[in-house]
């Protein structure tokens, strides 16, 4: 099973991200905040880094710059409401993949299974 950490500030959404990837048969470690983030990267292994852009503390971005620090082979995919804040996502982390809100729960699910096609699940799950 493919690992994600989701990091997203609104409860509401985070929840519901969340509930729908672990229907999707994803596993989801789910945190409020970019800083609560970096400890879990440091002690397990993602494959999925999916995080909000704009977030007290410490942004989406700061975070996916951080995780590639720490992990250079995790995926990321900011999710945002920002067009402003895409296009610096975009310069900031190329390889990234961005979401722009409004999106329904099935793009969000189609999305992160586009990320994995044709990848065998990492050893052990």
């Amino acid at each position: 099973m493919f690992k994600i950490l989701l990091a997203e500030d609104d409860q509401v959404m985070r929840e519901y991200l969340a509930r729908a990837l672990e229907r999707a048969g994803y596993h989801v470690s789910a945190v409020d905040r970019g800083t609560a983030a970096v400890p879990l990267l440091e002690r397990e292994p993602f494959d999925l880094l999916l995080t909000d852009i704009v977030m007290p503390e410490m942004d989406g971005i700061e975070l996916a710059q951080r995780a590639g620090e720490i992990a250079p082979d995790l995926r990321v995919m900011f999710i945002t409401g920002f067009a402003a804040v895409t296009l610096k996502a975009g310069k900031t982390v190329p390889q990234a993949r961005i979401l722009s809100k409004p999106f329904h729960l099935r793009e969000l699910v189609a999305e992160v299974d586009r990320m994995f096609e044709g990848e065998k699940l990492p050893a052990g799950n």
